[in-house]
């Protein structure tokens, strides 16, 4: 399957912001440059609607790009080339299989990314490990939702989680996070391929970990709020400063408390409790 990379011009003042846009439409992947963001998405979900969206989106922030068409045998050079490990404080390092281990961190993980998003590189994984971090997942359940490379999850795993269960929409995900699981010796890690919908609601969790978009968190709160347990705890992320107010009131509204609030950039992490 051939992938589309866009290649837009962005300035400080609307980098972030598009970026936060451009995650609402089907690109699985950035990399970030200071003044370009490379965006990529499989060609076939590249429909006629998405296209007039991302069209619409250039319009609004009069930026340029660039588009090519990349074999997927390209790819994981590409990523090889540019993935750099990754240390959230002394607590963990995220790094690639052919990397050697980083000394003086609690938790070493190994991730391989390939076609699936989530390396710790960008500011909202970031932020969702630092909060992570001062959770018991001891034996706990928990569910990732939207899990990318698996990451969040497999981190749960080692902070000793009894099971969690991982899902995504994308199918390379899905594959990404197994290979993932697999590579850091976490079996407790169930990856699962569909919707929040097929989850069942008799299956409640200590702990949700949601790193996803605006959109989507906001259209899934009451689902998530059913899945999770009385005093459990829900971390959401993958929205920008600007969607602060709005994502708290609707999170509010639903029955979550809020705990913690996060910011890097432009970019924010939020702490709710059940």
């Amino acid at each position: 399957m051939n992938y589309l990379k866009y290649t837009i011009g962005t300035t400080p003042e609307y980098h972030d912001i598009i970026l936060a846009e451009l995650t609402a439409l089907p690109f699985e992947a950035f990399e970030e440059e200071t003044d370009s963001i490379a965006a990529y998405a499989p060609e076939a979900d590249f429909t006629p609607d998405v296209n007039d969206d991302f069209l619409a989106l250039s319009q609004k922030y009069s930026f340029r790009y660039d588009l090519e068409t990349i074999a997927p045998q390209n790819w994981n050079a590409l990523w090889e080339a540019s993935f750099q490990p990754i240390i959230v404080d002394d607590f963990c390092a995220v790094r690639a299989s052919f990397h050697a281990a980083l000394p003086n961190v609690q938790h070493d993980l190994i991730i391989d990314p390939k076609m699936a998003f989530g390396t710790g590189h960008h500011e909202t994984t970031f932020m969702v490990m630092q909060l992570m971090r001062n959770i018991d997942f001891t034996s706990k359940k928990v569910f990732d939702y939207g899990c990318g490379t698996g990451i969040l999850a497999i981190l749960a795993a080692k902070l000793h989680a009894a099971h969690i269960d991982a899902i995504d929409i994308e199918e390379e995900s899905y594959h990404n996070t197994q290979e993932n699981a697999l590579l850091n010796g976490t079996p407790q890690v169930a990856a699962l391929h569909g919707t929040l919908e097929q989850m069942t609601e008799t299956v409640e969790y200590d702990i949700i970990l949601a790193n996803i978009n605006r959109n989507v968190i906001i259209a899934s709160l009451a689902r998530l709020f059913s899945l999770l347990k009385p005093t459990g705890t829900i971390l959401f992320s993958g929205f920008i400063l600007s969607d602060e107010e709005l994502l708290q009131n609707a999170a509010t509204a639903t029955g979550f408390t809020h705990q913690k609030t996060l910011r890097k950039g432009n970019w924010l992490a939020m702490e709710f409790v059940k």
